[in-house]
């Protein structure tokens, strides 16, 4: 009978440690993770803003932290009130920190595309000097980073079950359209050698069509 028993109990560990490994369980100090390791590590040599492509040396003035699944957003799914109170919430700390879901970019870019969701608008909307399409209620990035956007709020929803931010199928057609390329991959690798988790989108991106 004991060894019926140490079958199961097994087998639940190794879910566990499964679940674990699958989600940023190293940081939860967002504050902390932005500056000594988005900035101080992943970006202190410089790089090129995420939607718009702009070298750049150091952080300075025109550029600011953003976050591809938006940090409203995670509030708003997790219910944990403000923005101060969610602050106190442990597994709001713990989603804000994960830095698979932090960009460098543009803070005039990333003001514009408050609230607004995930879509596709077509040759209706102009496209802007990075390539961005934008309405009132919809964004639509550039196509040389549909994909890394459509892996990361995929990553988002599966580790964390978080709404998606738009269709699905918006975000797996992206997946689709823009492959991982070296730099996304390098990126990533990044991130998982700092923070310790992989996205799994990034290294299966076949993985998205069985969401």
């Amino acid at each position: 009978m004991k060894k019926f028993l140490l079958i199961p109990t097994a087998l639940c560990l190794l879910l566990t440690t499964t679940l674990v490994i699958g989600q940023n369980t190293r940081f939860s100090d967002p504050e902390t993770v932005v500056s000594d390791h988005f900035w101080g590590d992943l970006y202190a040599s410089g790089g090129n803003s995420f939607f718009c492509n702009t070298a750049f040396t150091s952080k300075g003035f025109v550029l600011t932290d953003g976050y591809v699944y938006p940090l409203a957003d995670v509030r708003s799914a997790l219910d944990c009130g403000t923005s101060r109170e969610c602050e106190q919430d442990n597994r709001y700390r713990q989603i804000a920190s994960d830095m698979h879901n932090m960009i460098p970019v543009r803070s005039r870019t990333e003001m514009g595309r408050r609230n607004a969701r995930y879509e596709d608008l077509g040759s209706s909307v102009s496209k802007d000097e990075c390539g961005i399409r934008q309405s009132a209620q919809f964004f639509e990035p550039p196509v040389r980073v549909k994909g890394d956007v459509a892996r990361t709020v995929a990553y988002m929803v599966d580790t964390y079950d978080l709404p998606w931010l738009g269709s699905s199928a918006v975000f797996k057609g992206w997946n689709r359209l823009d492959p991982p390329d070296d730099g996304e991959l390098t990126r990533h690798r990044r991130i998982a050698e700092i923070q310790g988790n992989d996205n799994p989108f990034v290294t299966n991106p076949d993985r998205m069509e069985r969401l």
